[in-house]
């Protein structure tokens, strides 16, 4: 396949086949839990983070309460995802000023998202697409990668891969595909488990890779 439209069009119908379904990885309840667990993911497991919310969300699962809480107290809770003082930091003071700024709710705007300690644009990403249900394309780790690795990029950073991935996709998939990606990086197309040969996406796509490698 040597277009990108037509890879693009090959994955996007193969990984709806192999993953109709598009549960979200992070456990949660509301906006406002969905927020606090996409935080807290940055340089984490969702296994990692779903393991810790609990113990959070019970003292705390809404601004109001969370913001009683002291940093310290948060940060107990939230040290095992990882750069927690800062994490513990951000999500109170963001508890203050969803209480202060937008009457106890989650913003459903990019703009005043992202205005909140600790959350980026990719953050901003996944609480408007899953939250909300607005169509957006997170890109983490595993979607940049696989990105590159199929050459639907260039990868020279993640905004142009968002940006490239946005042209290739159907405004009305990236919600759902978003998360295929990420569900196939993780469980078929690793980082260190396939070399762009090994699994059924890269052989489909490339197989004159394989052809070469057979050559030399």
């Amino acid at each position: 396949m040597h277009s990108r439209t037509d890879r693009a069009a090959y994955i996007d119908r193969r990984l709806a086949e192999l993953y109709p379904e598009t549960p979200i990885p992070l456990d949660h309840t509301s906006p406002y839990t969905l927020l606090i667990a996409v935080l807290l993911s940055a340089q984490c497991t969702d296994k990692r983070v779903n393991l810790t919310t609990p113990a959070l969300f019970a003292k705390a699962d809404n601004p109001r309460d969370m913001a009683k809480l002291s940093v310290d107290e948060i940060n107990a809770i939230v040290r095992p995802c990882g750069l927690a003082p800062r994490k513990a930091q951000a999500i109170h003071r963001l508890s203050e000023i969803l209480l202060e700024k937008h009457g106890g709710e989650v913003p459903r705007s990019f703009e005043e998202l992202e205005a909140l300690p600790g959350v980026g644009h990719k953050t901003a990403s996944v609480v408007m697409a899953q939250a909300f249900g607005v169509p957006t394309f997170p890109v983490d780790t595993h979607i940049h990668r696989l990105a590159e690795r199929w050459k639907l990029t260039d990868g020279r950073s993640v905004e142009q891969t968002e940006r490239d991935l946005k042209k290739l996709f159907p405004r009305e998939r990236w919600n759902a595909l978003h998360l295929r990606i990420i569900f196939y990086g993780r469980e078929h197309c690793t980082a260190r488990g396939c070399d762009g040969m090994r699994c059924e996406l890269c052989r489909a796509l490339f197989p004159e890779r394989k052809r070469a490698v057979r050559v030399r």
